[in-house]
């Protein structure tokens, strides 16, 4: 039988019939189940697509731009660079972030991450399906475990465009844009932007990070590029739960073996990762486990708040200024709006707070580094700024009594004259007693040093004076709305120098003699000078206030004003406006801020070289020596002391053609109970002292790092045209007349030949004689006996008197005191108003063979006669001006006793009577021979019985010559500074 046979005969079988049947059934019911599955399948989907459809129909259809804008506005985080490009650091924010391309990301990086994060990133698109249904399975069933479902694609989607919000809407739109993302960009882009985006945790400065290079830098100190296998890992490793990955706490200090241990094994999980998935062999398996992570760690890193916390929050707030503008441009408005909008101006520098924390930018500034840090290095070093008061204080919320210290606090700036660059400035002591920058926002008195600015140099420039033009500093008291009874002093408030020169007044700064100049120019308003300097804290009212003239300002100046200032005068009269922030570039490198310094002539360069000439002596012979014999380099060096009441304010401005250096020490409030006391305390030194050491200290520093700045070795201020040299009488400032040149009074110094020359002859001398009274001149009267009177010299007349003493009047007599520089040979005509009496009578004492006197209680008296009396009668022995001491010594026994006289020639009743006693005579010595035996006779002869001999009796001594008035010494100047308040 065939095969055929076989096989109709199988098929015809009785158990082949049942087969047959229930193969049917089977068959039917299988179809009835696959169609059942196909209906409920397509019911499923139906469903599951319109609830899908539910979930995400809120999403609006987002367009190939909007999606990749979104994607591609991740936050970076600004930076700061000193000059010169140098780095800095980044601008603080909540996080911060430096872009990279993937290009220079490590290949070791992107195999990590592919294993752990997205396995099938190359295939899918957008999403696993797989991976979905294991995550929504496991949320069903509430696994424990729970595995990662999102691609990187998802993740991005998550970071950039969605939120964090735990829901089946938010996840349902994520993979509707995961999906849609994928068709605008390629695989690169997509991996770009994630390393981009996702957070690492904290970097060693205990800062929030993202991106793979701030990871990478911020945790290892390398670039992403330069990442091993172990470090790749690791970073990797992170994202799925940072901070407890991270090996840093939010202090940046480095976590225990313990807390390190979480991220450590997760290293090794992902190690594991890319080796199951092939990345990696069994052998780079074996050494990345071995490897030690640990000693790859960053050391702590300071962040720019802590490393320089004044600098950091000085950009800060001038980025924010200046940014507010340029996004004022952008929005179509003027951007001096937002100087005069406050509503305007608090919406714009919130928006540019934003834009600088995220952004990007790279700012720029004028900060030199290395003297930056050189001058924090020398101002900590600095041990005597003074006594650091501490006072306990109650917590009003818990109540509780807190100790505050309050140290002298310092401030100062280095300026570049020519270009206004702030190269370094110090904000204060410690940042974390005071954050108040002391350089650029405290408001403090200037002092002196705002007279030269605002007194001097305006005096020049108007032709009022020149640089040797004679002033008056005498005392006076003055009342005005601003002052009652004002009674201003120098700072030696027993010093009146008279008449002097403009040169010796601003070199020594008298007090006196610049109220007195600023009055007779403020009424064209040199306030106007100084507002255009940059001083906008001073109302144009204070011109006004005579006090205003050495310092007595409403509300004060800024340091950085007045380095500022002192800088116009080294650059020829020309205000640069100082700055700090040299440009801002965008993310691209485009430049969207550059700084541009306008120039405002405030002096004509002769008015500016004038004044500096004349500060040049505030340091070879002024109130600046000392700073000036402390440095260890030579440079033309000009500048200002300034010191305010109670010394709450010490300054000293200095400045050679290149920089100007400013320091102020003083405390941040005045406590008038202890009236400053601790502050003068002689453990620290005199305050002028202390900043005259600092300004030094911090001079020699910044000439150690940059010695052709510093010292501007082969410069030297110029003379411009218009400085002329010209002869003058030195009292009176006029051309020199005849008189004026016999007495000696001739002076030279230089003047602005376009303002003022003296040409117009001296005509304030006259002959005069002259006694003196209580230490001044005044003419003697026709009776004034002539003994005490001085002939021969010269006087002023009262015309003169009159024009030098102006409205505020004083004393006159004291124009030319004894010490003087005029007191050979000029007195003032004053007339004393004698009081027609005779004058008290004087107490006379003996010592040895010196009589002393006291004085005589009378104001008029212009000397004393002594008399000695032997015998009967008396005879004046000695007359002694009243410029002299009351003493006189003599040899001769008698008695003594003493008259006062007065200008118009009464004397005093006899003072009490003093006795020199007779001295012993001498005997006559013992002859040794025996006496003659003749030539006696009737003692006639020459040696009859002894009486032709004599014997001589002690001489009695001659009278003593009247001596010579001595010259009065001359009284030295101050070495302390004559500042005021």
């Amino acid at each position: 039988m065939n095969w055929k046979e076989q096989l109709t005969k199988w098929t015809h079988s009785k158990w082949a019939k049942a087969l047959r049947i229930t193969g049917g059934v089977f068959w039917n019911l299988a179809l009835l189940v696959l169609i059942i599955f196909v209906v409920l399948g397509a019911f499923g989907a139906s469903v599951g697509a319109g609830y899908f459809a539910a979930l995400v129909k809120d999403e609006p259809l987002r367009s190939e731009s909007q999606m990749r804008a979104a994607v591609f506005t991740y936050e970076e985080t600004s930076e700061i660079y000193f000059k010169d490009n140098n780095y800095f650091g980044k601008m603080r924010t909540d996080l911060e972030r430096t872009e990279t391309k993937l290009d220079s990301v490590s290949s070791n990086v992107l195999n990590a991450v592919f294993a752990t994060e997205d396995e099938y990133f190359e295939v899918h698109g957008g999403i696993v399906p797989k991976a979905i249904f294991r995550g929504l399975f496991q949320d069903i069933t509430n696994a424990d475990t729970q595995t990662g479902g999102s691609t990187l694609t998802q993740q991005i989607i998550k970071n950039q465009i969605l939120t964090s919000e735990v829901s089946y809407s938010r996840k349902a739109t994520e993979i509707l844009l995961a999906m849609r993302l994928e068709q605008f960009m390629n695989k690169e882009e997509i991996l770009e932007a994630y390393l981009n985006i996702i957070p690492y945790g904290r970097n060693s400065a205990g800062r929030n990070i993202a991106g793979i290079e701030t990871a990478a830098q911020g945790i290892f100190g390398i670039q992403a590029k330069d990442l091993n296998l172990a470090q790749s890992a690791y970073i990797a490793g992170i994202p799925q739960a940072p901070y407890r990955y991270t090996p840093f706490t939010n202090r940046g200090e480095l976590k225990s073996a313990e807390g390190l241990q979480p991220g450590i094994d997760r290293m090794k999980t992902v190690l594991f990762r890319m080796k199951e998935t092939g990345y990696i062999t069994d052998e780079e398996y074996q050494q990345g486990l071995t490897y030690d992570i640990t000693k790859d760690f960053k050391p702590r890193e300071t962040s720019t708040y802590e490393d320089l916390p004044w600098l950091t929050i000085e950009v800060e707030e001038r980025v924010t200024t200046i940014m507010a503008k340029v996004l004022a441009e952008r929005d179509g408005l003027d951007p001096k709006r937002i100087d005069g909008d406050s509503t305007l101006r608090t919406e714009y520098r919130q928006l540019a707070r934003q834009e600088m924390a995220t952004g990007g930018y790279r700012i720029h500034t004028t900060i030199d580094e290395q003297l930056m840090r050189k001058m924090e290095e020398v101002k900590t070093a600095y041990d005597s700024y003074g006594y650091t008061r501490v006072k306990e204080v109650k917590n009003e919320e818990s109540g509780e009594i807190e100790t505050i210290e309050e140290p002298v606090q310092v401030g100062g700036m280095l300026l570049e004259n020519q270009t206004g660059r702030i190269l370094a400035f110090m904000g204060g002591r410690d940042h974390n007693i005071e954050a108040l920058n002391h350089a650029t926002q405290a408001v403090r008195s200037p002092g002196s040093t705002i007279k030269p600015l605002l007194v001097y140099a305006p005096a020049i420039e108007y032709g009022v004076a020149g640089a040797g033009t004679p002033v008056v500093d005498v005392e006076f008291t003055y009342s005005d709305a601003f002052n009652d009874n004002w009674s201003p002093q120098n700072y030696n408030p027993d010093q009146e120098k008279g008449i002097i020169s403009l040169r010796s007044a601003l070199a020594t700064s008298q007090n006196l003699t610049a109220i007195r100049l600023f009055d007779q120019i403020r009424d064209r308003k040199p306030i106007m000078f100084y507002k255009k300097m940059g001083f906008e804290s001073l109302d144009e009212s204070e011109n006004n206030n005579p006090s205003v003239s050495i310092g007595g300002t409403t509300s004060g100046v800024t340091i950085e004003d007045n380095t500022n200032a002192f800088a116009m005068l080294a650059n020829n009269g020309s205000h640069v406006d100082a700055y700090l922030i040299e440009k801002i570039e965008d993310i691209d490198g485009n430049v969207i801020y550059q700084h541009e310094a306008p120039v405002t002539q405030i002096f004509s360069p002769a008015t500016a070289y004038i004044i500096t000439d004349i500060m040049r002596d505030v340091f070879t012979e002024g109130t600046a020596t000392l700073a000036n014999s402390r440095l260890k380099f030579n440079s033309d060096i000009a500048g200002k002391t300034g010191t305010t009441q109670d010394h709450k304010d010490s300054w000293l401005v200095g400045y050679n053609p290149n920089v100007t250096l400013s320091v102020w020490i003083g405390y941040d409030k005045y406590a008038p109970d202890d009236n400053t006391l601790f502050y003068m305390n002689n453990t620290y030194g005199h305050p002028s002292s202390r900043t005259n050491t600092l300004w030094s200290n911090i001079m020699n520093g910044l000439y150690d790092v940059n010695p052709e700045l510093i010292a501007a070795p082969n410069k030297t201020f110029q003379r411009p045209e218009g400085v002329v040299e010209r002869a003058f009488c030195g009292i009176s400032g006029l051309a020199p007349s005849a008189a004026c040149s016999n007495a000696g009074l001739v002076r030279t110094d230089l003047f602005n030949s376009a303002t003022y020359l003296p040409t117009q002859p001296d005509d304030s001398l006259v002959t005069s004689s002259y006694v003196s009274i209580n230490g001044s001149r005044y003419r003697a009267l026709p009776s004034t006996p002539s003994e005490f009177v001085v002939g021969g010299g010269f006087g002023v007349s009262e015309e003169f008197v009159d024009r030098m003493m102006g409205r505020f009047g004083g004393d006159a007599s004291k124009l030319f005191p004894n010490n003087s520089s005029w007191s050979t040979n000029v007195v003032s005509e004053n007339v004393f108003s004698a009081d027609n009496a005779a004058p008290a009578s004087v107490s006379l004492t003996l010592s040895g063979n010196t009589l002393t006197w006291s004085n005589s209680g009378s104001n008029d008296v212009v000397g004393y006669y002594v008399y000695r009396s032997v015998g009967e009668g008396g005879s004046r022995v000695a007359t002694i001006s009243e410029a002299r001491e009351n003493r006189y010594s003599t040899g001769a026994f008698g008695s003594y006793y003493v008259v006062a006289v007065d200008i118009t020639g009464k004397l005093s009743a006899p003072s009490n009577v003093v006795n020199i006693a007779r001295p012993e005579p001498t005997p006559p010595p013992r002859p040794t021979t025996p006496p003659p035996t003749s030539g006696g006779g009737n003692g006639d002869g020459d040696g009859g019985n002894g009486g032709g001999g004599t014997t001589t009796p002690p001489s009695v001594p001659t009278e003593p010559t009247e001596p010579t008035e001595p010259t009065e010494p001359t009284e030295p100047e101050p070495t302390e500074p004559g500042d005021g308040e």
